[in-house]
């Protein structure tokens, strides 16, 4: 059987018509004889999608008992059993109720399709699991319910369901999503613009990554090699020099001017040694292009216009941006350079930009880092001079020049033989030397095209001829050498320089280190690896690249580091005469390595030190504050132990009184002392199970005088998945600190509503208020922001809320009281089987 086909109306947020569109789309499938049914639809109470109902078949929900409710689901057996061609499934992210036949809708879909049925559902893009933190830190509400992104990116058909957050807001507005009652909380915390706006940017962005794989899978299934300009993508073509930072600012302005534009650096290094770049300056580049939003790369090529080609068009880039040559003019006799031989070779469907920055023209000026050996291209030409050479020359000199004389000729032949030797080094240097001298004695030493000299004086000139010409290519050879060797350890002082430099600050992690060791050296993988002893299997402290070794055995290149660690690289083989700075690097790593665990070490003395001060205060706590209840207790005990006084019946009560009064603050300060340990020892393990917040807030009251405090908690809150027993004691420390600080004629208020799959706590005084920059600090344990009018404390009540709280996945906050006084706020999660109802947004209460 066929599997069935999975299509997805993806929103940017509730209430932008993702259901309405379904339905639609059922509609008209049914109208052209289609055979669909509504599996589950979820309206929410919305009148115009309620109506859009109306004439589908609707299979029956299953209902299921759990925990003494009845609740309903979609009955998965039911639709098998209809079969129907298309099945409409709301709400993808679903969390089903305990009980039922999978624990998530999307697995309930799973099985429709595995039987041929095609879905049609629906999801917001909060609801993606990889996107759960980013929406947090846009709207503060973490979503509890999440489907695996690649669910959603099986689908065989995905359809965004847009609005802008002006209509969102309208629709909001006119009450086409919510209640009357709860659209103005709503359009103050989650439907808020900016919220909108960064949500919908998530939905358009994720949805374009999935247009361009179906484009990618598509090129490639089809074997297009040609450019589809869909989107601008541009390639800067970076050569390490400082006028890269030009073309990557260039780049990302011809990028801006269209919507969607992508800017890719690339730095194509040859295959024969350390790259010849400044890796200072590469790095400068790379944070560049980073920072202006683009994405660095570094590929291997020893043909420099091929390699950024075929990157260019393996990304399907539209245009590529090259800096004009820094080459001087008489250089181009060598060819005609990068930016001619791309733009020729692009062809008509990659646009090629040649910028013009401060370095054109100036020569390349960049450290050679290849060595001694000289390159492949200059050996060849080397070897064309050194031996074709003479006999051009001689052509020439027979042909077009006659009659120059033999000194002359002879110094052209030297001429030659110094170029050959510029150029190819000493073995072409003496080919030309030893091919000249003949080609003169036969040519042009009378007598003529014969090798017997007449004259003794030639013979003398001859012989002086290559004696001059092999001294003079020895020297010019050494010093083509030194030259080379110079700027090969300029290249290298410059990484070592650069490497010690970050080592020094402090700013080179172990992975980072290992990429610029695999990006200088062009390797594949890099790894360090370090075992105990020698008979200890080696481990991984740290790698990067694909397929790393674990094993120094295993790698193309190991360079030991002491005798218990070893840096592994892969990729190909380098010549002994990069092993040298390759050693640098790997010592460095272990230096590194050394570095993140003593970071390691200091953090966490760090964390004992925190302790210890946290003792501190606590013994202080003790001596003082704890010594005050029971001065009294002691102090009342005694006067009732007192043979000669006579206490009467109201002396007595208002004794006992006091002994109770000073037990129970010595009961709640070694609580809190006891709480605030376990969160410092992370001992504290919530059991967190469905709770009614009416049935857990009025029990925190019992420590605060009466008349005190309104409590203003709906009975249609929904269930929150909490510890009912840390629930209780952080709204408890709160509600406590809030009488304490609040006026004895302004009670305090505590009320509750929901927002999304969160609700909140709210507790509302008419205090003093404490100051922006110290909203933080009353949070910290042992801390009091003032003086406390009302009763004294160790400082530990909201420490031991807000602890409590992040415990259970809630936050406290602090807020200002609008007209004077300070508002906390606690937010927890909802029951899972209780997030998809329609959200209560809070109002702002005001006492």
């Amino acid at each position: 059987m066929a599997r069935g086909k999975l299509r997805i109306h993806l929103g940017a947020a509730p209430g932008v018509g993702k259901t309405y569109a379904m339905l639609s789309e059922a509609h008209r499938r049914i109208e052209r004889g289609t055979d669909c049914v509504v599996a589950l639809v979820e309206h929410h109470h919305r009148p115009r999608t309620e109506v859009m109902l109306h004439g589908l078949e609707q299979i029956p929900r299953q209902e299921i008992e759990h925990r003494g409710a009845t609740f309903t689901e979609m009955d998965v057996d039911a639709v098998l059993r209809r079969a129907p061609a298309i099945a409409l499934v709301d709400e993808l992210a679903h969390t089903n109720v305990p009980g039922a036949r999978n624990a998530k809708r999307w697995q309930d879909v799973e099985e429709l399709l595995a039987a041929g049925i095609d879905v049609v559902s629906t999801v917001n893009i909060q609801h993606l699991e990889s996107l759960g933190d980013v929406v947090e830190s846009i709207t503060g509400v973490r979503q509890r319910e999440t489907v695996p992104d690649e669910v959603v990116r099986r689908a065989d058909q995905i359809e965004l369901v847009d609005m802008s957050p002006q209509a969102l807001r309208r629709r909001m507005a006119h009450g086409n999503i919510y209640t009357a009652d709860k659209v103005d909380a709503a359009l103050s915390n989650y439907f808020r613009p900016g919220n909108l706006t960064a949500l919908r940017e998530l939905a358009l962005l994720w949805v374009a990554d999935r247009v361009d794989a179906y484009l990618t899978e598509y090129r490639s299934a089809h074997h297009v090699s040609t450019i589809w300009g869909s989107r601008e993508r541009i390639v800067v073509g970076l050569t390490g020099g400082p006028e890269g930072r030009t073309l990557i600012r260039r780049a990302t302005r011809l990028a801006e001017k269209g919507a969607g534009g992508e800017v890719l650096a690339v730095y194509v290094s040859r295959s024969d040694g350390l790259t010849a770049v400044s890796p200072k300056e590469l790095a400068l580049q790379r944070t560049l292009v980073e920072d202006l939003g683009g994405t660095f790369h570094q590929v291997v090529g020893d043909d420099v216009p091929a390699a950024l080609l075929d990157f260019a068009r393996g990304v399907n880039a539209t245009q590529i941006v090259l800096g004009v040559s820094r080459r001087r003019s008489w250089q181009y006799v060598f060819g005609p350079g990068v930016g001619a031989t791309v733009a020729r070779q692009s062809g008509p469907d990659l646009d090629v930009h040649l910028i013009t920055h401060d370095e054109a023209g100036r020569g390349r000026g960049l450290p050679v880092a290849r060595g001694a050996r000289l390159g492949r291209t200059r050996v060849v030409w080397g070897r064309l001079v050194g031996v074709l050479g003479p006999a051009l020359l001689t052509f020439l000199l027979t042909s077009a020049l006659p009659g120059l004389g033999l000194v002359n000729d002879m110094l052209l032949f030297l001429a030659l033989t110094v170029a050959a030797a510029l150029v190819g080094g000493l073995l072409p240097a003496l080919a030309s030397a030893v091919a000249g001298s003949l080609l003169l004695n036969w040519y042009f030493t009378p007598p003529v095209h014969t090798l017997t000299i007449a004259d003794p004086k030639n013979i003398v000139a001859l012989a002086v001829f290559v004696g001059v010409a092999v001294s003079v290519a020895s020297v010019v050879d050494l010093a083509a050498r030194r030259t080379h060797q110079a700027a090969r350890l300029r290249a290298e002082s410059e990484i070592l320089s650069f490497l010690a430099g970050n080592i020094l600050r402090g700013e080179t992690s172990l992975e980072e280190l290992l990429e610029r060791v695999r990006e200088t050296f062009g390797m594949e993988s890099a790894a360090l690896l370090e075992r105990a002893d020698e008979t200890d299997p080696w481990t991984c402290a740290g790698s990067v690249g694909p397929g790393p070794c674990q094993d120094p055995d295993d790698a193309d290149v190991d360079v030991p580091v002491g005798d218990h660690m070893s840096l592994a690289l892969s990729g190909r083989v380098l010549p002994a005469a990069d092993r040298r700075v390759l050693a640098a690097f790997a010592a460095q790593a272990a230096v590194v390595l050394d570095h993140q665990r003593l970071q390691q070490d200091a953090d966490r003395a760090k964390e004992l030190a925190e302790g210890n001060r946290i003792r501190t205060a606590l013994l202080a706590a003790v001596s003082h504050d704890l010594r005050t209840p029971l001065a009294g207790i002691m102090a009342a005990v005694t006067s009732l132990r007192s043979d000669d006084v006579q206490w009467s019946e109201q002396d007595r009560a208002d004794l006992l009184e006091a002994i109770e009064l000073g037990a129970d603050r010595l009961d709640h300060l070694v609580g809190n002392l006891l709480d605030m340990s376990r969160l410092q020892t992370g001992t504290v393990t919530p059991i967190t199970r469905e709770t009614d917040l009416d049935e857990v807030v009025p029990m925190t009251l019992g420590g605060v005088p009466e008349n005190t405090v309104e409590l203003d908690i709906p009975e249609t809150l929904p269930m929150v998945s909490v510890d009912r027993g840390l629930l209780e004691r952080a709204v408890a420390n709160i509600v406590e600190n809030a009488v304490k600080y609040s006026p004895p004629d302004k009670n305090v208020l505590v009320c509750a509503s929901a927002i999304a799959d969160r609700v909140e706590v709210r507790v509302v005084d008419r205090g003093p208020g404490v100051p922006d920059d110290a909203k933080n600090r009353i949070f910290e344990p042992f801390q009091r922001f003032g003086d406390s009018p009302r009763g004294n404390g160790v400082g530990l009540g909201l420490a031991v809320a807000r602890g409590f709280a992040e415990a259970m996945g809630g936050t406290l906050n602090a807020e200002d009281t609008p007209g004077g006084g300070l508002t906390m706020v606690l937010s927890v999660p909802t029951a899972p089987r209780h997030t998809q109802k329609t959200p209560n947004p809070p109002t702002m209460a005001t006492p």
